[in-house]
């Protein structure tokens, strides 16, 4: 048995390294976030890596309902989805970060109309290589760290570690939003075996009574409860879908890839401001196509312009289909 010295003085000893690992986590933290500022991302934010335990009923209820449509492969990996220790040995931390894609310029109306995130560069190529140049970083300035960044690209719930970090909270269009920027923003992971100082989660919701969103969406994709229906969104059926039936009543206001109407009517999104990455900036001929140059183009001119493009996603002969698509909606 310890006598009553020994035992202050083993507790005193205990409590020491208890601030020291802190002392470190916090300066890891610090250098972290610091770089993600210097590498362009808007926001990080950091949570402990553990699973996702009401997210996974959601999901799971989701799923059985049937609203991801033909996206099968929403299905696959359930478990690696709503627990990050799966996908990192050891994972201790989940870092979430955040970058702006809200142009300085945007489409007219009665235009073949394109997701302002798909106005410039594919994204998944550029924070890719950010996401690489930070676990680098830290691998650099900490040691050897094992980790694996993710952004759009594996089954990771990107939005919930976002509220989870800090960042924001999920609105009613099912976006996540911050209330300095909005919600025009991509979302990144780096899931990481490194213990950091976590930051307390997005309690919050500040949609309060406002349904724009739920009111705005004219395939009424959005329910009432927060629940989307992927099944139903312009985004599932000009990307996603692969059949599509030109005899439906659906209207898509002119979307030929993706939509923006739920965040474009979001008062929250009146604090977006333009970003600064020039590979984000819009081509130009997305300003400048009509329907008929649309119509001349050929699939080696798409592939040549949209090279690098999220618009590669569809592909040409998909981004025809939902020309002809629209065409038949001016039609009626």
């Amino acid at each position: 048995m310890l006598g009553k010295g020994k035992f202050f003085a083993v507790n005193k000893s205990v409590k020491s390294v208890y601030f020291a690992e802190k002392m470190i986590s916090g300066r890891n933290t610090g250098l972290i976030k610091n770089e993600a500022a210097r590498l362009g991302f808007m926001q990080c934010g950091i949570s402990k890596a553990e699973r996702l335990n009401e997210d996974a009923d959601r999901l799971e209820k989701w799923l059985k309902q049937g609203f991801h449509g033909s996206m099968q492969y929403m299905e696959n990996h359930f478990e690696k989805r709503v627990d990050p220790r799966l996908l990192v040995d050891g994972a201790r931390s989940v870092i979430t970060l955040l970058m702006n894609y809200y142009p300085d310029q945007v489409q007219e109306q009665g235009v073949p109309l394109v997701s302002k995130y798909a106005y410039g560069e594919d994204y998944h190529l550029v924070i890719r290589k950010k996401l690489h140049e930070l676990l680098h970083f830290i691998q650099e300035e900490i040691g050897a760290v094992n980790g694996r960044g993710f952004v759009d690209s594996a089954p990771v719930l990107e939005r919930s570690w976002a509220v989870k970090s800090g960042l924001g909270w999920i609105g009613k269009n099912g976006n996540l939003i911050h209330r300095q920027s909005g919600s025009f923003f991509f979302i990144a992971t780096l899931i990481v075996d490194l213990e950091l100082d976590y930051d307390t989660p997005h309690v919050k919701d500040y949609c309060g009574t406002c349904n724009r969103c739920v009111e705005a969406c004219p395939t009424e994709a959005i329910l009432p409860d927060k629940t989307i229906r992927g099944d139903q969104c312009i985004s599932y059926f000009t990307i996603e879908l692969k059949s599509l039936d030109f005899n439906t009543d659906l209207k898509w206001n002119d979307w030929m890839f993706g939509c923006d109407i739920c965040q474009d009517v979001c008062p929250w999104n009146r604090f977006a401001k333009a970003q600064d990455e020039e590979v984000f900036h819009p081509k130009k001929e997305l300003f400048n196509f009509q329907f008929e140059d649309w119509d001349k183009m050929d699939k080696s001119k798409f592939q040549q312009v949209f090279k690098d493009s999220p618009l590669k996603r569809s592909g040409f002969e998909r981004i025809q289909r939902n020309l002809r698509f629209l065409k038949t909606r001016h039609q009626k």
